[in-house]
């Protein structure tokens, strides 16, 4: 919310924000403040523009805007087992639970260009865990969900993702997964075979399935204590009891109004359970 004394750029965000949700719901009006000034200020003078209000012009009167200033406001940085820790304590830790269901529902929510989804789907796949998991793989980003279906890296980055895998404590050569082709890497098909692939925002959409493991890593930094709020809540309500929750390391539930809803797991990896309630 603007308030008298307000900046010309900080009223010309606020007006941005509020067209983007009104004209078309995406609502990053309680995205951390900072981090969208600074993406706004990126995608001004790339996408032509010389003020947010201009910006907010185009956006209101050319749909075709909206995907391209998209990419600029949601992140999509990201490699596969990235933080190998993480990786292999769900691994160690993680998968001897859930080898007790006789069916795995995983969610990864804001799964970007899909990094993260293939890291896991290789993971369950050593783990003999991928023919029972179904995974949803959700993102409000059109053009990131795309290219997380198509499974399709550039080969200049085999090479960090081949040594994060060794580090996660991966069982095979990340290159069974993979074929090469123009500079590409083109990932298995089967790995994505029980995948759903969902437009789901965290900001504005409701729980839509029960699963075993939610992982949402390096998303809750760019949100306000607010939104932070309400995507604990979805992904508490998310999980079946006893379920995982998996956080980046920097986001934490210490100081969220559901932190009582979970145990530390695996503490310095900010893997949680939800409790037996």
């Amino acid at each position: 919310m603007t308030e008298v004394g307000d900046s010309v750029e900080d009223i010309e965000i606020h007006l941005l924000l509020e067209a983007l949700f009104r004209r078309y719901h995406y609502d990053f009006r309680n995205y951390a403040r900072a981090s969208i000034k600074r993406r706004l200020k990126q995608a001004c003078p790339q996408l032509g523009f010389h003020s947010f209000s201009a910006l907010q012009d185009a956006v209101l009167h050319d749909r075709a805007m909206v995907p391209r200033l998209l990419d600029y406001l949601t992140v999509q940085v990201s490699e596969m087992f990235r933080d190998p820790s993480y990786f292999r304590a769900i691994r160690e830790k993680v998968v001897p639970h859930l080898r007790t269901y006789p069916s795995l529902k995983v969610w990864i929510a804001g799964c970007s260009s899909g990094e993260e989804l293939h890291s896991f789907a290789i993971l369950f796949h050593e783990e003999g865990l991928l023919d029972r998991t179904l995974f949803y793989a959700t993102d409000i980003n059109p053009g990131a969900l795309e290219a997380a279906a198509s499974g399709v890296y550039a080969l200049d980055r085999i090479k960090l993702f081949t040594e994060n895998h060794q580090k996660s404590g991966g069982k095979s050569s990340l290159s069974d997964y993979y074929t090469t082709a123009h500079g590409r890497a083109v990932f298995d098909k089967t790995l994505r075979s029980r995948v759903v692939f969902s437009d789901h925002s965290l900001v504005t959409d409701a729980v839509f399935a029960e699963v075993q493991l939610v992982s949402c890593r390096n998303v809750l930094i760019y949100f306000d204590r607010f939104l932070q709020g309400r995507a604990l809540g979805l992904f508490r309500d998310s999980l079946a009891r006893k379920g995982f929750l998996g956080l980046g390391s920097k986001e934490s539930l210490r100081f969220s109004d559901h932190a009582d809803a979970f145990t530390e797991f695996v503490r310095e990896e900010k893997i949680y359970q939800r409790r037996d309630l």
